[in-house]
């Protein structure tokens, strides 16, 4: 099985009541099959409350992946995943098949669950292919256990995917904040795929999410000049903070001279009071 971290079965454990402490450490004993049987058996067995876990506070349950997130899921979807990560890794082939079925037989609440767990599961690079699939997926509960708070896509997407899952977030409209490693995985195709937006928007007569300003931070310093100019002269305080923000992060002594007649903002960015996160869940 993956080495399964401490504190999660800890947590699991403190959301159950005895009779299903007793059930799913029955069923971890079990074979193989028993194992994934529970994994679909898990509703009749287990409450189906939903559960809240503090990550800033209490730290990761997952300290490998500090950005795997728990908060809001139901006590099944995470009993499931803790389910998964105890059905032996090897033999290699074997371990694959296991999951494979699960993935082709599941409803909608199994593959949320089975999306969710990639991250912790063995041999991450072979789950690629699935998880991409659901990035193409209308099934929006699916979509978003890969997309959210899921710190697979960082870790193992090739940039066309990545591009993929970040564009399809900004056109359903979801918070693109919760993406992990936004910032960090920012790139020039995506640059020019976001200005083409922002163009289509703009030619709509409609504003851009002030979330998807970020993104431009992989654009060519002539694009991104070209783009804060008028960002600046906005009369939106967002709009203004957000062209503040990439002209800061710029490393184009052109760009960065845009913040000279904006000094409040450069002042509070380097103190630490203005930066991306200040930004998000902004209502558009």
């Amino acid at each position: 099985m993956a080495n399964l971290p401490t504190k999660f079965s800890q947590f699991l454990f403190e959301q159950s009541t005895e009779k299903e402490r007793e059930w799913l450490e029955e069923k971890v004993k079990s074979n193989v099959l028993d194992l994934m049987t529970a994994f679909v058996a898990a509703p009749r067995f287990l409450s189906k409350k939903n559960i809240s876990y503090d990550s800033k506070f209490s730290g990761s349950l997952v300290p490998e992946h500090p950005g795997f997130e728990v908060d809001g899921w139901s006590f099944v979807r995470l009993a499931r995943v803790w389910l998964l990560l105890h059905i032996p890794s090897g033999p290699k082939e074997q371990f694959l098949k296991n999951i494979e079925t699960l993935f082709d037989t599941a409803e909608l609440n199994e593959l949320v669950a089975l999306y969710s767990a990639l991250p912790l599961l063995a041999y991450p690079l072979e789950w690629l292919p699935r998880a991409t699939d659901a990035v193409r997926s209308n099934m929006g509960f699916v979509f978003d256990a890969i997309a959210l708070r899921n710190p697979y896509a960082e870790l193992y997407f090739p940039e066309s995917a990545w591009n993929q899952l970040v564009l399809k977030t900004i056109f359903n409209g979801k918070p693109i904040h919760l993406i992990l490693g936004i910032d960090r995985r920012r790139n020039k195709e995506l640059s020019i795929a976001v200005s083409d937006f922002m163009d289509e928007r703009s030619a709509a007569g409609r504003r851009v999410p002030i979330q998807v300003w970020r993104l431009m931070g992989g654009a060519s310093d002539e694009v991104l000049h070209s783009k804060l100019i008028p960002l600046f002269s906005s009369e939106s305080k967002l709009e203004k903070e957000a062209a503040a923000l990439l002209a800061f992060e710029s490393k184009d002594p052109k760009i960065r001279s845009l913040l000279a007649n904006e000094p409040d903002l450069e002042l509070s960015i380097q103190n630490g009071d203005l930066d991306w996160s200040k930004l998000e869940s902004i209502p558009e």
